[in-house]
């Protein structure tokens, strides 16, 4: 049962996370609050994992997700193959149809619809990594004020941040390299 349990919610989020890996997030906290599979700190984890790694942050989430859910290299390759299989089957059913409704007003309407969404659910899912890595909140219920913030996540974010914008010309490996050497050195 928990196979077709773990094809069905992979399933589902492949099928509404519109707008590439960071929109599957949501679906991954939502995934990690009812079944316990992970928790959202392990999410935080895949998620530097994945955004370090080859690949779309959305199937080694999912990946990572199904081996923890599952147990084995299979339970990552149900949960992968469950993320992948709507799109082929929408992006099979669109190349067939693409011509007669390629200037379709209405069509052109639904996709103005669903950008704005897919920012909104890009942003949920920063909100919610920016508050467990950066804030520690959800880590600890009874917390001090002075642990509230973890800084030196803080000073790295702003500072990547700001030379990301500076320097958009650097390809975003260079930052992620960088802060996985500024991480080791510092021990944060």
């Amino acid at each position: 049962m928990n196979w077709i349990l773990v094809f069905v919610e992979f399933f589902k989020t492949g099928l509404f996370a519109v707008g590439g890996g960071l929109a599957t997030l949501p679906f991954l906290y939502d995934i990690a609050d009812k079944y316990k599979w992970f928790t959202g700190e392990d999410l935080s984890k895949m998620i530097a994992v994945s955004e370090s790694t080859p690949g779309p942050i959305g199937i080694n989430c999912a990946t990572y997700a199904g081996v923890t859910a599952l147990g084995s290299i299979w339970g990552g390759i149900v949960s992968t193959i469950a993320l992948v299989l709507p799109s082929l089957i929408v992006i099979l059913i669109i190349a067939k149809i693409l011509d007669k409704f390629q200037n379709n007003r209405f069509i052109n309407y639904a996709f103005d619809g669903i950008r704005p969404a897919v920012t909104a659910m890009i942003a949920v899912a920063f909100t919610d990594v920016f508050k467990t890595e950066i804030l520690n909140i959800g880590n600890n219920v009874n917390f001090k004020i002075t642990e509230l913030v973890n800084l030196p996540a803080l000073i790295l974010f702003a500072v990547l941040f700001v030379l990301m914008r500076k320097f958009k010309k650097i390809h975003p490996i260079v930052f992620i390299a960088l802060s996985a050497v500024v991480g080791i050195i510092f021990k944060f």
